[in-house]
């Protein structure tokens, strides 16, 4: 399993790397995976090369080639004017537009001062749906002030035990197993009539009309 972070700090060393590898960590706890760091700062000569010449250099071509073959994402970048930085926004202007379709990713973000703490849902959220990631219901945003608070790790240590749980590989039931009818039933499909399907372990999958899921649920 490969774990690519994305940090898109400007100092060395910086709380958006800090964070970053608080989330690594928590991360690793629970998934035995191989991780690779991308330090946007690094690469900020590049990116902007990216857009005039319309080709890549070598070491941001590498950068978008590890990002496209990561199983997940961790993805940190500092507060600017209260959105993410023009350097994590550029750099992801930059993924294939397919790159990250079902790909787990956590959000994180760090700021001088709390009152930018929605930063990650009405910013990065909704950029990284576009992109049809797979954006894991726990982000992380550092305050200047939440560090080394207690709720800052129990964040981090929830963020990071999501990620490892959303990447982890599928298990394969054996030849001949039976379904698993909760499973199965959860990502039942619908007819092409719109009725929700349910699951018979014995006969597969069942179309259930509408009006007899209503009528089971009447009192007696």
């Amino acid at each position: 399993m490969k774990i690519v972070v994305v940090s898109a700090g400007l100092s060395s060393p910086s709380s958006t790397r800090l964070l970053a590898d608080r989330l690594t960590a928590a991360t690793l706890q629970h998934a035995d995976a191989d991780t690779k760091v991308i330090e946007l700062r690094e690469l900020a000569t590049e990116i902007a090369q990216h857009f005039v010449t319309g080709f890549p250099p070598a070491r941001l071509a590498a950068a978008l080639d590890a990002v496209a073959a990561a199983d997940g994402l961790i993805t940190v970048t500092p507060v600017f004017a209260g959105s993410y930085s023009g350097l994590f926004k550029s750099f992801f202007d930059l993924i294939d537009k397919d790159a990250l379709t079902g790909k787990p990713v956590l959000l994180g973000a760090t700021g001088g001062t709390a009152r930018h703490s929605l930063v990650t849902e009405h910013a990065l959220r909704p950029l990284f749906t576009y992109l049809r990631a797979l954006v894991l219901p726990t982000a992380v945003y550092a305050a200047s002030e939440d560090w080394g608070e207690e709720g800052l790790a129990q964040r981090i240590a929830r963020a990071g035990a999501e990620l490892a749980r959303f990447t982890a590989p599928a298990a394969v039931p054996g030849p001949g197993a039976a379904p698993d009818v909760d499973t199965a039933a959860a990502i039942a499909p619908r007819s092409p009539t719109g009725a929700i399907t349910s699951v018979d372990p014995a006969d597969g999958f069942v179309t259930v009309p509408f009006e007899q899921r209503l009528a089971a649920l009447r009192v007696p």
